[in-house]
């Protein structure tokens, strides 16, 4: 499943369940503040990992698709699929690499276990992608495939595919989880209703760090936590985070935490 021009014996890589901020929020005029925390733990995640990863496979929030999809083109191009940004922020390149090899082989893994997933050679990469990868991995040298969420919105398929996935890890394989452990825009800023972002947030944090059956059957039962559609109204920002974790059977950490717009956001990493 590795790329075959290189055979010494990678690394394993974890797995993880990151915040990728708001539209191409790390690459405007930023005078508060409000993004620096984000931003710098988006930039310590190259040197917390074992080695430089031989590619990243990366769950978008931001691309649904009737089963499971990734990208297999060679170099593939932008989607600026936010609105209403400064005109610069529709030049932002992020030039990496496409990995049709692991686009193949995580689409064969998935079928493997009986989940409909295809590769996409035409698909982009969006802001749930490219973004923090910019912060995180800037020179843009790693290769990349991008994972769609399935447009059933399942958290126990999206674990399932996870698990699916997990060998990849072996082989050197970054798998990111790209959303929001928070994501209902028309509360943020509200300091009233902050409480309920962190009861769900203490919940969360739980899930993430149980052991991996009693993780898999928190996360499937998701929305009985505490606020937990406050919290998401849609889950598809959520949804990353059943793959980082199905991807591991180690108990999760919680590797990133802060009150930002007066709600709280987490990242969780899987060993």
């Amino acid at each position: 499943m590795a790329d075959m021009t290189d055979t010494t014996s990678p690394a394993t890589q974890p797995s993880l369940y990151i915040p990728h901020g708001g539209g191409p929020c790390f690459f405007m005029p930023d005078p508060t503040g409000m993004w620096r925390q984000m931003e710098a733990y988006l930039q310590s995640i190259a040197g917390s990992l074992p080695e430089r990863p031989r590619a990243i496979l990366l769950v978008s929030a931001h691309w649904e698709t009737e089963g499971f999809a990734f990208t297999g083109g060679t170099a593939p191009g932008l989607i600026y699929d936010y609105y209403g940004f400064p005109p610069h922020t529709y030049e932002l390149t992020y030039p990496a690499p496409g990995a049709p090899w692991l686009a193949d082989a995580a689409a064969a893994l998935l079928n493997a276990a009986g989940l409909p997933a295809r590769v996409d050679a035409d698909h982009g990469f969006d802001h749930g992608m490219f973004v923090p990868l910019k912060v995180a991995f800037p020179d843009a040298d790693i290769p990349v495939v991008e994972m769609s969420l399935d447009a059933s919105l399942d958290p126990a398929l999206h674990l399932a595919a996870g698990r699916a996935l997990a060998p990849l890890r072996d082989q050197g394989v970054l798998v990111i989880g790209s959303g929001m452990s928070f994501h209902n825009m028309a509360v943020m800023r509200n300091p009233s209703l902050a409480a309920y972002s962190v009861d769900f947030d203490h919940w969360l944090g739980d899930a993430a760090q149980a052991p991996a059956g009693d993780r898999a059957a928190l996360l499937t039962q998701w929305e009985g936590a505490p606020n937990a559609r406050h919290s998401h109204p849609r889950e598809e920002h959520l949804l990353p985070l059943m793959v980082a974790a199905g991807a591991s059977a180690a108990a999760g950490t919680v590797d990133y935490n802060e009150s930002m717009m007066g709600s709280a956001i987490s990242a969780y990493r899987f060993n």
